[in-house]
């Protein structure tokens, strides 16, 4: 390991990339405790306590950092550009123009990130009048929601929003990783003191079931890392003219084609009753509705049909996206413009279908994992002392704190390689 850390260090391209990396995490750090101006954090304070930073808002909450609980200027976090993200990936199947635009390359890619960045703003504006009234209903008096007193507050919040994801796309650029997928990582590992020392000073009765929940954590946690990399590799064969047998070759179909978007889009479908059983609960002729949902559909506590409802979702997303976004009929004509086939499959639609079949049961196996990963916690917050402000990570947490380091790990791998390759030559 040591070794390994030398090596780091004496990579001057490396050492800079890593150390303007760990900056602008520390400068994110530093936002998330920026307290929006105008406002009464110790009502907000208050109001999260008599909550147990549960229910809704705490799904949220533990994506953040602790921004939501600081009532910072960055309590969106990254979800404004996130969902914008999804929704110009998804935009690139609906419309022609934004689908040749893709296919044009690098130039194509930066067209659509451009539009993604214009797409946030209006976005995290809405979602910031969204949040402040969510956390201000319960009787907090956190700000004041009155037109046009409001406007200032929202503006605060989304030049936050606008403002890390500014951070996160200079990381991409000058540092090492994936900027975005840093700083949500940042935002889940920040969290996790505060749990801890919560647990060894005021947990008392939980112990117990927290040191079960260690241990198969970790267990997932190997699960996951094998998870992430596995995948299926279908054999091609191209034909080469100048000689007898033709170039092997390989498409690789992940197990996890989706990635975290199904699990993201199963909390936002998941969590939208409870959000407008929040905004309804004020009104005495919607108590019936509100009584009901916050026993059947509550995320501070998962009841069996929560439960059952949230996994089947993150399956059938999974099922979605990657149709969506995975075309066995492109990928078969490309396979067979570059002289390629399945040995003992014809070109062409036998071809896709193939690769259609192949991928539906990838997405069994990988939908059923991600659902899995996705209600484990929840099942230890129903048949266990443990709440879900004591859980260290979420099981999207811990898939996104290992895709992220998975990937960093080989990135910097790979800057190593050709720091040695520079020397070599």
């Amino acid at each position: 390991m040591f070794t390994y850390l030398k090596q780091l260090w004496h990579s001057e391209d490396l050492r800079k990339r890593i150390l303007f990396t760990l900056g602008i995490l520390l400068i994110y750090r530093i936002a998330a405790h920026i307290t929006v101006p105008g406002t009464d954090p110790f009502a907000l304070r208050e109001f999260l306590g008599s909550r147990g930073g549960s229910g809704v808002v705490g799904v949220f909450a533990a994506l953040t950092g602790g921004s939501i609980d600081n009532f910072s200027i960055v309590l969106l976090g990254l979800s404004p550009y996130i969902n914008a993200s999804i929704i110009m990936q998804l935009s690139t199947v609906i419309f022609p123009k934004l689908e040749a635009m893709q296919k044009e390359g690098q130039s194509g890619q930066q067209q659509i990130n451009r539009y993604t960045r214009y797409l946030t703003v209006p976005l995290a504006f809405v979602q910031s009048y969204g949040f402040l009234i969510l956390l201000s209903r319960g009787g907090a008096n956190l700000i004041n929601l009155s037109f046009p007193a409001v406007l200032a507050p929202m503006l605060f919040v989304t030049t936050g929003s606008l403002f890390i994801m500014w951070l996160g796309e200079l990381i991409t650029e000058k540092g090492i990783g994936n900027g975005i997928s840093l700083i949500i990582f940042t935002g889940i590992v920040s969290g996790i003191p505060a749990v801890l020392s919560s647990l060894f000073i005021a947990g008392e009765g939980k112990m117990g079931a927290f040191y079960l929940f260690c241990i198969v954590s970790l267990a997932t946690l190997v699960a996951v890392v094998l998870f992430t990399d596995a995948h299926r590799l279908i054999p091609i064969t191209y034909a080469n003219q100048g000689a007898g047998r033709g170039v092997q070759g390989g498409i690789p179909i992940r197990l996890n084609q989706a990635g975290m978007i199904p699990i993201i889009f199963a909390i936002s479908l998941i969590t939208l009753p409870a959000i407008i059983a929040q905004f309804l609960s004020t009104a005495p002729r919607f108590s019936k509705i509100v009584g009901l949902i916050t026993t059947y559909v509550n995320p501070s506590s998962p009841s069996i049909p929560y439960i059952i409802i949230y996994f089947l979702l993150v399956m059938g997303f999974t099922y979605f996206y990657v149709s969506v976004t995975f075309r066995p009929d492109d990928v078969a004509d490309t396979i067979q413009k570059r002289g390629g086939f399945i040995p003992g499959i014809r070109p062409g639609k036998q071809t896709a279908a193939v690769l259609k079949k192949t991928s539906n049961r990838l997405n069994l196996w990988g939908g059923t994992f991600l659902g899995a990963v996705a209600i484990m916690p929840l099942i230890f917050t129903k048949y266990s002392a443990l709440s879900s402000q004591d859980l260290i990570i979420s099981g999207s947490g811990l898939i996104i704190v290992v895709g992220v380091v998975m990937e960093l790990i080989r990135q910097i791998n790979a800057q190593l390689l050709a720091h040695d390759y520079e020397k070599l030559v």
